[in-house]
């Protein structure tokens, strides 16, 4: 895996690339460290383990660990919200409505962004928060 990074690196600067394509990294990072965090509570049985998870990942989680850490964001990493919010995104799926879908992107794309650009520590940090305003508004 780490040799497509380093091409990554290579041939393209993360803020270079489109919002989505943020967004699909991601949503692979934001879903990876999620079900790290799940199997750390002690989760071990496959099918709880992805009812936990969807309470975490679903667009209207996000959305809201979006709103509470926004005031936590670098004036660069709002812009890559603001960027991933506009991006035209598609349906959203029938449990969440477009502002909510939009929202979850907006964190997807964030999260890319991070990760592409190598600050794991960051990335940690914000799915932590996302973890607390989540679990704190009552959706775990």
């Amino acid at each position: 895996m780490l040799k497509y990074m380093d091409k990554l690196a290579k041939n393209q600067k993360p803020e270079e690339l489109p919002s989505l394509v943020l967004a699909y990294i991601g949503d692979a990072v934001y879903e990876l460290a999620i079900r790290q965090f799940l199997v750390g509570q002690g989760f071990t049985k496959v099918n709880r383990l992805h009812r936990e998870a969807v309470k975490y990942v679903r667009a209207g989680a996000q959305a809201k660990a979006l709103f509470a850490l926004e005031d936590k964001l670098s004036e660069e990493e709002m812009a890559v919200v603001r960027r991933g919010r506009n991006a035209k995104s598609g349906t959203p799926p029938r449990s969440a409505d477009i502002v909510e879908y939009r929202h979850a992107t907006a964190l997807e794309a964030l999260l890319g962004y991070l990760y592409l650009q190598g600050k794991q520590d960051r990335v940690r940090e914000i799915v932590d928060l996302a973890i607390r305003a989540i679990t704190k508004t009552g959706n775990n």
